[in-house]
């Protein structure tokens, strides 16, 4: 029988015990929210804003979803729901999207009259994606105003502006992502225009778009029949597959 290897005894005490202010346990370990720092993680960022855009549209609320790659390294995502909201928090003294983007659980998720179901980080998204961002911007119709507010690194580096009147309503979100961060911060335009097919087929009924400022790529997404509609597009492949390998009787091969 081995004998107990003997284990090294180090101080462990109150001093090592450190307290992260802010989002700045996000850029410290990236990886506990979004998988790492790699080429999937980076277009996680994305989806984790185009999922506040689907659960305003599965409340009820939103009937666009606009996601447009820009040429110069950032990325926007556009709805046309209610517009994160722009009063002062009672509580924290603050604009409540400065309070989303800015600090973690913290968001209208967590109070089932707002949201009955969601998807992504549930509540926590959008301040990752924020502090994992050089630079952010949050432009928000709503309450018949446009209003503004920059981020950077997670920090507000701008106080909210109230721009010009508006009757539209909706949030625009704009962000570049971290290259001191990330593997490499250039977006695939396949790999979203993937994901956001799939959303479409799951949401009936939204319209999903997407936009390549580099090359001009566009393609549009809505299904009426949601998954009916997946099934036969699946099929539809697959028979188009199929075609090469078809010929005619009289044809040899």
């Amino acid at each position: 029988m081995q004998e107990n290897q003997s284990i090294e005894i180090t101080d462990y005490d109150e001093s090592n015990i450190t307290v992260l202010q802010g989002l700045e346990a996000v850029r410290l370990r990236p990886g506990m929210y979004i998988g790492g720092v790699d080429n999937t993680a980076l277009h996680h960022l994305v989806f984790e804003v185009v999922d506040n855009s689907v659960d305003e549209a599965l409340a009820g609320f939103c009937t666009e979803i606009h996601v447009i790659i820009n040429s110069d390294g950032s990325l926007s995502v556009e709805d046309n729901g209610r517009g994160i909201p722009v009063g002062i928090h009672e509580e924290e003294g603050i604009p409540a999207v400065e309070l989303i983007l800015t600090r973690l659980h913290a968001g209208g998720k967590f109070d089932n009259s707002n949201y009955k179901v969601s998807g992504g980080l549930n509540g926590v998204g959008a301040s990752v994606v924020n502090a994992l961002s050089n630079k952010m911007i949050a432009e928000i119709h709503r309450e018949g105003f446009l209003w503004k507010q920059e981020y950077k690194q997670g920090i507000t580096s701008s106080s909210l502006q109230q721009i010009e009147e508006s009757r539209k309503t909706g949030t625009h979100i704009t962000f570049w992502p971290d290259d001191t961060i990330f593997d490499h911060v250039v977006f695939n335009y396949e790999i979203l225009a993937h994901r956001l097919r799939e959303l479409a087929f799951l949401n009936r009924g939204i319209l999903i778009s997407i936009r390549d400022n580099r090359s001009e790529r566009f393609q549009e997404f809505k299904y009426d029949g949601g998954i009916a509609s997946f099934i036969k597009h699946i099929n539809e492949k697959e028979l188009f597959e199929l075609i090469p390998f078809i010929f005619p009787a009289n044809q040899k091969m």
